[in-house]
């Protein structure tokens, strides 16, 4: 779900923030993710359920908290896949430049819904094998530009480390992990989630804090590093700043580098999907969206609809934009996420927790300050998105309300 975004995406906050300023940025959304991964498993093991931040926030604070955490967390999911979709036309244009970069995308949202409809034993099969392959080309791709780095490069192009540079890359730096929360949304298909979930998330954000800061750090330092602020493939065009366009290793690693962008692509679509189900079964989506395909067993129509939607901002053209309506949505669920933690521990202290936060109270509430602060740094910097990311919330509670008692009246959930 989250290994794609290594490989693009969080390049664009060097544009606004250098490399001094990133990198902080990058370790504070570290403390703060593992942080948050900590406080985040009790619930996930203490409510395995397809809706994820959806059914926390539904227990805790009733129908209207349940909605706003699962419009954010389909903002979140919905938007994750038209950026890493972009990224794959890129990589793609990258190795083989007759290749329209946009219809490689699009492409790719046909073959990937069609994957998730056959079934997610075979989706969990595919998924292993790709994301092996991902980590281990970021470990090659690590071990290949090490020996060109250089510190004076990495320090280069800096006027310091501003604040405010520091706080509008916030987004950029999560896009390293955004997405980790998405394990909760297969917690109902996966054997003993509450034994298996724990070492899932623990083993995934150890994993991923090696790679993010490796690969950050060390594409910085071998070049002029303001190439890469405005491009959908800084790792290849890193590997032919050292190695040369023509190199056999520059674009051997842009062909093995899609395995890291499908990876993520699946898995978000997965997620998605799974979260329009949940959300349609108990009657916050239309109910359609929640019927089963009668032979593979896959919410087929919560996967086409939630692709429709990303095709549109697929067809934006920003995948800047994208990747920052993705982290606002993505915030704002953390935050209602770790609020139903503090809630249901006081008023549900006798539920089952087979993991339970550690050095409670005061971890997940680093966690929570440092969400919202990101909220914050995300809405001073981008009032355009947060407008519409409002405006959407409004309109859609608005139908909402209308619809939902007409569709309990009607129907019983099953």
């Amino acid at each position: 779900m989250v290994i794609s975004g290594e490989y693009f995406g969080w390049n664009y906050g060097w544009a606004v923030a250098g490399t001094l300023g990133f990198i902080v940025a990058t370790l504070l959304v570290t403390v703060f993710y593992v942080a948050f991964i900590f406080s985040y498993t009790e619930l996930t093991t203490s409510m395995p359920d397809a809706g994820g931040p959806f059914t926390y926030a539904s227990r805790a604070f009733g129908p209207t908290g349940g909605f706003v955490a699962g419009f954010a967390t389909l903002v979140d999911f919905l938007m994750a896949p038209p950026a890493i979709a972009a990224a794959l036309g890129a990589y793609a244009h990258f190795l083989h430049p007759s290749i329209p970069a946009l219809w490689v995308s699009v492409g790719a949202y046909v073959v990937f819904i069609a994957i998730n409809i056959l079934g997610i034993k075979e989706s969990a099969n595919f998924s292993v094998v790709v994301t092996v392959l991902s980590v281990a080309e970021l470990l090659v791709f690590m071990g290949l530009v090490a020996p060109a780095y250089k510190t004076e490069n990495l320090l280069a192009h800096n006027n310091g480390i501003d604040m405010a540079g520091v706080f509008a890359a916030l987004p950029f730096a999560m896009w390293f992990y955004i997405a980790i929360e998405g394990v909760a949304m297969v917690a109902e298909e996966v054997r003993d989630p509450r034994r298996t979930i724990p070492r899932g998330y623990l083993l995934s954000i150890g994993t991923l804090v090696v790679l993010a800061l490796g690969t950050m750090v060390l594409s910085a330092g071998v070049g002029d590093w303001r190439q890469l602020t405005k491009i959908d493939y800084p790792l290849p065009e890193t590997l032919a700043m050292v190695l040369g366009r023509e190199s056999v290793w520059s674009r051997l690693f842009a062909g093995l580098g899609l395995f890291g962008l499908i990876a993520s692509f699946h898995c978000n679509t997965l997620g998605y999907s799974r979260q329009i189900y949940a959300m349609a079964r108990n009657g916050y989506l239309p109910r359609p969206l929640a019927e089963v395909n009668n032979r593979f067993r896959t919410p087929h129509y919560a996967l086409i609809a939630g692709g429709a939607v990303g095709l549109l901002a697929l067809f934006s053209g920003t995948t800047d934009k994208i990747i920052i309506l993705s982290v606002l949505g993505a915030v704002v669920m953390y935050i209602t996420s770790l609020l139903s933690l503090f809630v249901l521990r006081r008023r549900e202290p006798e539920l089952d927790r087979p993991f339970r936060a550690p050095l409670y109270p005061y971890l997940p509430g680093l966690a929570l300050g440092l969400a919202v602060l990101c909220l914050i740094a995300i809405v001073y910097f981008n009032p355009l998105l947060t407008f519409l990311f409002v405006g959407l919330l409004a309109i859609s509670y608005g139908l909402f309300v209308w619809v939902r008692p007409r569709v309990l009246s009607s129907t019983t959930p099953s």
